[in-house]
């Protein structure tokens, strides 16, 4: 995309959707001066119910192209803060602690340990790698309790969702933006003039996660989008935890500790629930006893509250992003799965740059929209 300065004046953009994508988008495009409008229904957004682990380098993921994606959005973590006016070393939004990844015996250990030295070379933001023996891990996070060993790296990092999504929000109204809360439709005319509400924009991006074929489906489109249901358990130990990595467990039930003794358990997986936003004991209780395993004490911690939200999953578990070739007025991101808080500003940041006519991070030709939003009449 070719760079060159673009009047913002009278080009009026609507973002639909203020989880980690919208919310990032509109913040720069405000930062850009262009008018924005954040329309948000504020019901099952993965982000508002996330607490995420930023490690993608320690990620066995095949998909190279989701690899680029998710280390290009950990290194623009600071970056980020750094725009938004948060402190790099003492933020309770984001904070690098390192995590420690365990694996099911030690030659798995040691082959993740070099993957990790490979991809070091061309992300030092990974940090440093050391392998953390059983009797060791009581000085990283004081209540695990394994006879298996860990690899910990340093650049590791935790995030606390609600709270960025609600400061990229608040910048972005300070910096001019207006935000509506409620459910929005989308049309487009005979000349593809596009509206939100009935009020025509110039350009619209909808960033609304496992709802996109919701929206795209009445205008003609199909939609490769299925939603997956995840449940996040939040405890609170009498430990100061403020400076304890993120844990990742051989599984999918993660540890991530908080400031002041708040530590998030989670989150499950469940592909058959829709968009049920119900908490159900039986899965909470599962993933706490997983967790209890490694870390025992959490069997005693108080059980503060549930977080429930709603992921967005494509076919081949891959995101997209960009504009819909049959309407260029239109940007759409989706499918980002559990790795959202990773890969969601980074999309943000560089769909606000599109809309600029900057050149991005990534070439969206890897991530293509017509891969998974098709026109049913020219299908």
């Amino acid at each position: 995309m070719k760079e060159g300065k673009i009047v913002t004046q009278n080009q009026e953009i609507a973002v639909v959707g203020a989880g980690i994508v919208g919310a990032t988008t509109a913040f720069y495009l405000a930062k850009k001066g262009y008018s924005v409008t954040i329309y948000d229904e504020g019901t099952g957004q993965a982000t508002a119910a996330a607490a995420g682990i930023i490690c993608p380098w320690l990620s066995q993921r095949r998909n190279k192209k989701w690899y680029h994606l998710a280390a290009s959005g950990a290194k623009f973590y600071p970056e980020l803060m750094t725009d938004l006016g948060e402190s790099l070393t003492d933020s309770a939004i984001y904070q690098q602690v390192g995590t420690l990844l365990f694996k099911k015996n030690e030659k798995l250990l040691l082959k993740l340990e070099k993957l990790a030295k490979e991809r070091r070379e061309t992300a030092p933001e990974i940090g440093d790698l050391t392998i953390v023996a059983s009797d060791q891990l009581h000085d990283y996070v004081p209540i695990l309790n394994s006879s298996q060993a860990a690899l910990f790296a340093s650049g590791g990092a935790r995030v606390d969702g609600e709270l960025l999504t609600r400061k990229l929000i608040e910048q972005a109204v300070e910096l001019g933006a207006t935000f509506q809360q409620g459910k929005v439709a989308l049309t487009i005319d005979a000349e593809n003039q596009l509206f939100v509400q009935s009020k025509k924009y110039t350009q619209v991006v909808l960033a609304v996660g496992a709802w996109l074929p919701e929206l795209l489906e009445p205008l003609g489109f199909t939609v490769d989008i299925r939603p997956q249901k995840g449940q996040l358990l939040c405890l609170d130990i009498p430990e100061e935890t403020t400076n304890w990595p993120v844990v990742m467990p051989d599984g999918e039930k993660d540890i991530i500790p908080f400031n002041n003794g708040k530590i998030i358990v989670g989150a499950t997986h469940e592909n058959d629930k829709g968009y049920d936003l119900t908490p159900t004991a039986p899965e909470l209780k599962l993933m706490l006893a997983e967790a209890s395993e490694l870390a025992p004490s959490l069997k005693q911690a108080i059980q503060v509250s549930t977080k429930v939200g709603t992921r967005a999953y494509t076919s081949d578990f891959s995101p997209f992003f960009g504009q819909v070739s049959e309407c260029p007025q239109l940007y759409v991101a989706s499918g980002l799965g559990s790795s959202g808080l990773t890969t969601g500003p980074i999309i943000g940041k560089m769909l606000a740059q599109a809309i600029h006519q900057e050149e991005t991070e990534l070439d969206f030709a890897d991530y293509p929209v017509a891969d998974y939003v098709v026109d049913r009449e020219n299908k």
